[in-house]
């Protein structure tokens, strides 16, 4: 009987997953393991929304701030490096809480994830080149031809994506979705997943005041000391793609802040469409924290 148990919580971005994974964790008294692949970067943070830093200091979180915005972070790596921190807190923790949006790297903790070839770096840089000069359509168009199976499950705006996607492709003359087994890994420990929703215009409401705080606690001055790395993968994301335009004066400072929380609601849509194929989450509103704490304490016997 496994006796050990992953509280996974999942979501939307602005719905408030940061806020009750520190609570579950508190009244736990265990640690977060963060399955954000934006707030892994030390260089980025306010547009990445990450715990503040008194949050930080209430509860313990890993893979925030782990790595730098130059090193080469994927899913494989991160089920890998996550698996190895969660093994290591069930020897003195009976719950671990892993509280994130990004879908595909909570898939790879909870189920597995396929062994990808490596990589040349120069390949990557040579597609970021390539996506800076030609922009996402000429990569999309590759990406479709040669692997359609992969081109239709993912985002298909998400540069990120499409270039793993080519870097294998391109490499090894093989689609991505060959690497792709969909078989399921045993874990040794129970699952327990707790979705958080609300209503669109409530969840719209909260992505565009975000948004604005992000800019009046100072997004633009942090783009503008990041610049010079705008090639790279970790800032081909929402809130420092539209203010790269800005600054390179291909749009206005209000269009930029507009398009920020234009993307990032489309963003929320689609982490939702992602989470809602799971048959196994537990849906709940952000504000419906002792329910969340009832259903815990009852699968886990507490």
């Amino acid at each position: 009987m496994k006796t050990k148990t992953l509280i996974c919580i999942v979501g939307p971005t602005a719905i408030g997953k940061t806020a009750l994974g520190i609570k579950i964790a508190q009244q736990l008294g265990t640690q977060i393991i963060s399955a954000d692949s934006r707030q892994f970067y030390q260089e980025i943070s306010l547009g990445t929304a990450k715990p503040s830093l008194l949050e930080l200091e209430t509860v313990k979180h890993h893979f925030i701030n782990s790595h730098s915005i130059n090193d080469v972070v994927n899913v494989g790596l991160f089920e890998k490096q996550a698996l190895l921190i969660i093994e290591t807190l069930f020897k003195t923790q009976d719950t671990v809480v892993m509280v994130g949006g990004s879908g595909l790297y909570i898939k790879a903790v909870l189920e597995g994830f396929d062994e990808l070839p490596t990589v040349n770096p120069q390949l990557r840089n040579q597609l970021n080149q390539e996506l800076q000069n030609f922009g996402i359509a000429k990569l999309q168009q590759e990406l479709q031809t040669n692997d359609p199976t992969y081109y239709t499950q993912i985002d298909t705006q998400n540069p990120q994506r499409i270039i793993r996607a080519l870097e294998v492709f391109r490499s090894t003359g093989n689609a991505f979705s060959s690497y792709q087994s969909n078989k399921k890994n045993e874990r040794d420990f129970k699952v327990i997943k707790i979705g958080l929703n609300t209503s669109r215009e409530i969840l719209y409401q909260r992505i565009n005041q975000r948004v604005d705080d992000m800019m009046q606690n100072g997004l633009l001055e942090e783009v503008k000391s990041a610049q010079a790395y705008k090639h790279l993968n970790a800032l081909n994301t929402v809130g420092y793609s539209e203010l790269f335009d800005y600054l390179d004066k291909k749009i206005s400072l209000e269009t930029a802040v507009e398009t920020i929380k234009q993307n990032t609601r489309r963003f929320a849509k689609r982490q939702l469409t992602w989470f809602r194929r799971d048959g196994e989450i537990n849906w709940y509103a952000p504000n419906e924290e002792d329910k969340i704490m009832d259903l815990i304490r009852l699968a886990c016997g507490l």
